[in-house]
């Protein structure tokens, strides 16, 4: 993807990384599969954020340039695979929740840890490129599913902003995480 494709409000990246290739490289072999579930998380306004918390320790990058991976572990166990994405000056990141496997990927992929322990993502890989040699991030073809839109997942403790119409699915794709009501 050229830089420009991560220099946009994070609701339009992610919206347009559904069906977008995650390719992963490592010293066993190649991975990849569609993206078909994705969340956005925006800046210091956006309660449900790393951003909102503050602009240094792990959500530091999420303020930097677009195009790299924020890689994060939740509950002290599960690493999460985000997209950093936003307009100039701005912050925000992508979640990657899930995907549809197409190569190499021999474990479930519906959800943000399973999809990062599928493809061997960790921690050592925060900040890399999506342009690299670990990680690339290449437009598929246009989705032939509709496309839902509906409130972000395991973020009740953000009050109104965990309401906000921020995750994005392919309908129907059987590798969607959290099947729900869009709106």
């Amino acid at each position: 993807m050229p830089s420009a494709f991560y220099d946009r409000t994070t609701d339009e990246v992610a919206r347009d990384l559904l069906g977008a290739i995650l390719i992963r490289r490592t010293a066993d072999g190649l991975m990849a599969g569609r993206i078909v579930e994705a969340e956005a998380y925006g800046g210091p306004e956006d309660l449900a954020s790393h951003a909102a918390r503050s602009a240094t320790g792990r959500a530091r990058i999420m303020f930097g340039p677009g195009g790299r991976a924020y890689v994060y572990l939740i509950y002290g166990l599960h690493n999460c695979l985000n997209v950093v994405a936003h307009r100039p000056g701005e912050a925000g990141a992508v979640l990657l929740r899930a995907l549809e496997p197409l190569v190499g990927v021999g474990a479930p992929t519906n959800g943000p840890a399973r999809l990062c322990r599928a493809l061997g993502i960790d921690r050592s890989l925060n900040g890399a490129s999506f342009g690299g040699p670990a990680l690339q991030l290449v437009a598929g073809p246009v989705p032939a599913e509709p496309i839902a839109i509906g409130p972000r997942i395991g973020v009740a403790y953000a009050g109104a902003w965990a309401e906000r119409p921020c995750r994005f699915w392919l309908e129907g794709n059987r590798y969607v995480s959290v099947k729900g009501k869009s709106v």
